[in-house]
């Protein structure tokens, strides 16, 4: 008979508050577990969360959610605390239909108190908490825990200058394990490496330690305060000296003077260990306990636990299906196609072998983008500007002004954060700056934070743009060829996952702009005709819809538009005025997208044709176990485009029947 573990009990973060030291101890090494056998069938965030195990039951054990706020930057590393939320019967689930979603949910969950799954944003939502805490004078601790890969990003220094002068309280937890998705780049991460492999370092963790394992708490605060804060600050101090022999005292600046939160008015803690639950405890309490802004600067092991993923982060930081023991991936099906992120990053070598002014840049994503096979074949043709949207495509316009050809792979969502950038400093100036989104379309594991489906809407107002959506993978080819030949910004959409297994010609073809591609003509047989337009990935699905109709007596014309900006007006108000029905299909919300630029369009032309558009509903699309589970719901199919046809329009009649009507 197997004994009960601590992992069963703990049904809410009270119970966390009843077990003692050694038991937590226990609780951690019986959650890790849980992680790897639990994400073993559907994957998930393994990677980051088996680094937090012992972070999240110190914050759970000196704090009370939900009147305590935690918000976790991403929120891709909240696993364990929905552990202990009284999420533990329903882990299994996480990121399948129906089940938990992979980031914290406000509407999952009372002890989630902020939702998120972009980088960078829980340092602000924080402090926007704090200081309506202060307005109401409630008193509840907000603790905001981000990873050195935030500090990447633009918005995490916005919030750091606003800290101390909004509020006395506040509680930050850096959480460096080095990685975000991708090895950490820049200079924050220069300068915290620096810090922690100092040799003045380890002499400096220790004593910080004794003082939080010896000092009595009435005295804890004066020695930290004190002692810790200086013993800090000089090993800091070294640092900055062994980088700048000549410089000393408070002309040394950067490094020097005192350490970068110290200089936003921010007391600063640490480096501690990570993996230390006395040790973290003891300090959070000290914190808690302070009348000023407080950093901690923690030190994790991404993986910890399972050597498969501290072997292999990148793999494991957001992995799919895998051995528990060890660690490997099931093997791929035979005949798969290749993932477009594969064919874009292998088009991307082959384009930069042959033109010198096309340049690759990815935002933290070398992996999820396909860019990693261009830093393997010709890193100088490289940039990872890390988790910096707005940087990327800025520093994408800088390039451009210099005779280059920036190719920008950011997914849909992500390019969203830099929305202001394309249309001010790209688009505004015209330059040759090229846009590969990846996960144009839904990222169905990872739900409404992750899914691509407004590109078309935010970027078709903007003007001198070219926008493309390829309806397979040799297209994508020709599109990114096509591309490099403009003289305007392009932006290229694709999904996320398999392509659609055509073979892709030796050499790339250009594509004329604005120019749409007729698959299937009408074929004249005098049943009343149907136009389908079918955009990227959705154009096989037109297509589907073609051979239903087809069947039942239609005379059906299926287009590959190829372009949402500029549109083929020829085309679209050719088949429009001779159809009797026309359907639009795209990957993408109706609202704003390819459909409502057709409608515009025939408004515009005075065609009065009925029309009917396949696409995403005004809402935002949760996650699921597959992409086809959601299109099936949301009637993303070739059945519902027939059916709504069949509504409209029946063989036999050959007339509207809401003309009729």
């Amino acid at each position: 008979m197997s004994m009960s573990r601590f992992v069963d009990m703990v049904d809410d973060p009270s119970h966390v508050k009843k077990l003692t030291m050694p038991q937590l101890l226990v609780l951690a090494g019986e959650i890790r577990e849980e992680l790897i056998e639990k994400l073993a069938k559907n994957g998930g965030h393994l990677g980051p969360n088996l680094g937090v195990v012992e972070l999240t039951l110190a914050l759970h054990t000196v704090f009370s959610t939900p009147k305590d706020k935690f918000v976790w930057d991403v929120s891709h590393q909240v696993y364990v605390h929905k552990l202990l939320t009284g999420r533990k019967n329903r882990f299994h689930t996480i990121r399948t239909t129906d089940g938990l979603n992979g980031f914290a949910l406000r509407s999952e969950s009372e002890h989630d108190c902020y939702g998120a799954g972009h980088a960078g944003t829980a340092l602000s939502a924080a402090l926007g908490m704090a200081a309506a805490r202060d307005q109401r004078g409630t008193g509840e601790n907000v603790v905001c825990i981000f990873g050195d890969a935030a500090l990447t990003n633009g918005i995490s220094f916005e919030a750091l200058n606003n800290i101390a002068h909004t509020t006395k309280r506040f509680i930050g937890i850096l959480n460096d394990n080095e990685w975000s998705i991708a090895k950490n780049v820049g200079a924050i991460s220069a300068y915290l490496n620096k810090l922690i492999t100092h040799p003045s370092y380890n002499k400096l963790h220790k004593n910080f330690e004794d003082f939080l394992r010896k000092m009595p708490k009435g005295e804890l605060a004066l020695k930290i305060g004190h002692k810790a804060e200086e013993a800090l600050k000089g090993a800091a101090a070294d640092v900055a000296l062994q980088h700048n022999p000549t410089a000393s005292g408070e002309s040394r600046g950067g490094f020097g003077s005192s350490m970068i939160f110290e200089e936003l008015g921010l007391k600063y803690l640490g480096p501690i260990d990570g993996h230390d639950l006395p040790l973290l405890v003891s300090t959070l309490e000290y914190a808690k306990s302070v009348d000023h802004p407080v950093i901690i600067h923690v030190l994790t092991k991404k993986g910890r636990g399972f050597n498969a993923a501290i072997q292999f982060p990148e793999k494991f930081h957001g992995c799919g299906p895998y051995n528990a023991l060890t660690g490997e991936s099931p093997a791929g099906k035979p005949g798969t196609p290749p993932a477009y992120q594969d064919v874009f990053g292998q088009t991307m070598v082959r384009l930069c072998q042959k033109d010198n002014s096309i340049v690759g840049i990815t935002a933290a994503m070398p992996t999820g983008t396909g860019l990693k096979a261009l830093e393997k074949a010709m890193p100088h043709k490289y940039y990872d500007v890390g988790i910096a949207e707005e940087h990327a495509v800025l520093f994408a316009a800088g390039m451009a002004t210099m005779g280059f050809r920036p190719v920008v792979a950011i997914y849909s969502t992500f390019l969203q954060r830099a929305y202001d950038c394309i249309l001010h400093d790209v688009a505004l100036q015209d330059l040759p700056v090229i846009f590969c989104m990846d996960r144009a379309g839904l990222s169905a594991n990872d739900g409404p934070t992750h899914h691509g489906l407004f590109d078309i809407a935010y970027l078709r107002c903007i003007p001198n743009l070219i926008a493309m959506a390829p309806k397979d993978e040799d297209e994508l080819v020709d599109m990114m060829f096509t591309a490099t030949h403009q003289s305007h910004p392009v932006a290229i959409r694709y999904p996320r996952g398999p392509a659609e297994g055509v073979a892709i010609k030796d050499q790339a073809k250009l594509i004329e702009i604005g120019k749409a591609e007729v698959i299937q003509n009408y074929a004249q047989t005098g049943h009343p005709k149907v136009a389908l337009f079918g955009l990227g990935p959705m154009n096989r699905t037109a297509r589907e819809a073609a051979a239903m109709l087809t069947a039942e007596g239609f005379d059906v014309a299926v287009i590959n538009p190829r372009f949402t900006k500029p549109l083929d007006a020829g085309i679209h108000t050719f088949f429009a005025q001779s159809a009797e029905v026309v359907v639009t299909f795209e990957d993408h919300v109706v609202t704003g997208g390819y459909g409502s630029a057709v409608l515009e369009l025939l408004s515009e032309k005075q065609i009065s044709t009925p029309m009917i558009r396949i696409g995403w509903p005004d809402q935002f699309i949760e996650h699921a176990s597959t992409v086809d589970y959601l299109r099936e719901k949301y009637g993303l199919t070739a059945e519902n485009a027939v059916a709504q046809v069949k509504q409209i329009l029946t063989p036999a009649q050959g007339k509207s029947l809401r003309a009729v009507a």
